[in-house]
């Protein structure tokens, strides 16, 4: 078998990197009567969270013949053979991030203590609250960033994201809700109840401003919102950063009234529950992702109500839950918030684990019909589909001038060739989505290019 080649996988006899395809075949198919073809097409598993694509589909947005077929890829047998052996449940990355973690709740309990017996200064008391409040905001971002290594997103769109929860989705809706108590105080209602507050009107306000902000995302860069991923990612940071706000809010006015209230707040609102507003906005987001993957501009707009209407229920269920319980006692009200707040956290990881196993598969998916077509062997797809693949590929490529930069620009284009791929099957973007597959493929290709150049020039240089 030749080095990269697919098991199972038939290779045609003195089949190479940049065979021509002999003029009027069709890829997959046989060259000539009797002879076999110069790849075997395979079906890849569909995920569970992408939209199903049939056989109608793919005919109706055919992938262009490429002027040279790929059967037979050395550098993933190389990248293969490469491949040392790991020390099994290896711990490193989990330590260094608990290092991290105490490093920073270290940081955080000095600039506190500093602020304590320095007679309270207005600079460093308001240091000391946002570091307490950071704490579950890093977490958060951790998390969010981990599930987002796959495809990354432009970095100046998640910044966007926590910097409107933080900042502008709060004026928002200090703005809205200051209107809304006006207009009912001269409409004679009088004085909005403290319940109707919390349990209706917060919610419906908090929930809106914050998740516009996704509408704009997807109507504006939709090539970036792609799938209930994106969403996720793009509403849990929203969700971090207005509240890490209202944690700093909510501390600074615990702490005005004693030092016990601020521990006490602390413990309760960033670490007993620290995910409420990521919860509640990441819904808006996933319903969105949903329909952005396939179906027109509108839809996705639409989508965001069923989203919003979730998250504005989940919000209002639990303050008015956390008003109730307050009623009985503070042991209720605390024993209330941790059941109700590990059951939200738990669906909200378990969600972004499966979503992001997702969109491994859907990529799979999606890069196997350019494997069919002859674009790319079976061996890379598997390669550049699996993240060890990926982790194996790189350090590979490392080892030689130029193979790392090649390696990853092969990686972030594949990403970026499944989404124009799902776009091409769902019948957006026209003849200037045709025109950046052309360009992304042509741009794998030279990368490929670079790869192998690079790679005989090292083993022509070894002694």
């Amino acid at each position: 078998m030749h080095p990269g080649a697919h098991p199972g996988m038939p290779v045609h006899p003195g089949a190479h990197p940049g065979m021509p395809v002999h003029p009027g075949t069709h890829p997959g198919m046989p060259a000539h009567p009797g002879m076999p073809g110069p790849m075997q097409p395979r079906v890849y598993e569909q995920a569970r969270f992408a939209p199903t694509v049939t056989q109608e589909m793919r005919v109706r947005a055919a992938v262009q013949t490429p002027q040279r077929m790929v059967s037979d890829t050395p550098w993933t047998g190389a990248v293969r053979q490469s491949q040392p052996a790991e020390e099994p449940g290896s711990t490193g990355n989990i330590v260094r991030l608990v290092i991290a973690i105490l490093a920073v709740c270290g940081l955080t309990l000095g600039l506190l203590l500093l602020a304590l017996l320095g007679g309270l200064s207005f600079g460093v008391r308001l240091f000391a609250l946002i570091g307490l409040s950071a704490i579950p905001l890093a977490g958060i971002i951790l998390y969010v960033l981990w599930l987002d290594r796959w495809k990354p997103q432009p970095r100046i769109l998640l910044a966007l994201c926590l910097l409107w929860g933080g900042v502008a989705s709060v004026i928002l809706t200090l703005f809205v809700s200051l209107i809304g108590e006006v207009a009912l105080y001269f409409a004679g209602v009088g004085v909005v109840p403290d319940v109707f507050g919390a349990v209706v009107q917060a919610p419906i306000v908090e929930e809106t401003t914050k998740t516009v902000l996704l509408v704009v995302i997807v109507l504006a860069a939709r090539r970036y919102f792609e799938g209930p991923l994106d969403g996720l990612v793009y509403g849990a940071l929203i969700g971090a950063g207005f509240a890490f706000t209202e944690n700093v809010l909510y501390l600074g006015s615990a702490w005005n009234e004693s030092t016990a209230g601020l521990w006490t707040t602390f413990v309760l609102r960033c670490l007993c529950s620290p995910l409420l507003h990521t919860v509640f906005s990441t819904c808006a987001g996933v319903t969105i992702g949903f329909a952005a993957r396939k179906w027109p501009w509108w839809a996705a707009i639409l989508m965001w109500l069923p989203g919003l209407f979730v998250g504005i229920c989940l919000h209002a269920i639990w303050n008015g839950t956390m008003t109730g319980l307050s009623q009985i006692g503070p042991i209720a009200s605390i024993i209330g918030l941790i059941i109700l707040s590990f059951i939200l956290t738990s669906c909200w990881v378990v969600l972004g684990l499966l979503l992001r196993r997702s969109e491994r598969l859907h990529t799979l998916n999606m890069l196997g019909d350019y494997a069919n077509t002859g674009w790319l062997s079976h061996a890379e797809v598997d390669m550049l589909g699996t993240w060890k693949g990926r982790k194996f590929g790189r350090r590979w490529a490392a080892s030689f001038p130029g193979g790392k930069e090649a390696m990853r620009t092969m990686i972030q284009t594949s990403a970026r060739l499944s989404t124009t791929r799902m776009r091409l099957l769902a019948g957006i973007g026209g003849e200037k989505e045709r025109a950046i597959e052309s360009y992304q493929l042509k741009e794998f290709s030279a990368a490929r290019d670079r790869l192998l150049t690079a790679s005989g020039s090292a083993v022509r240089q070894t002694p």
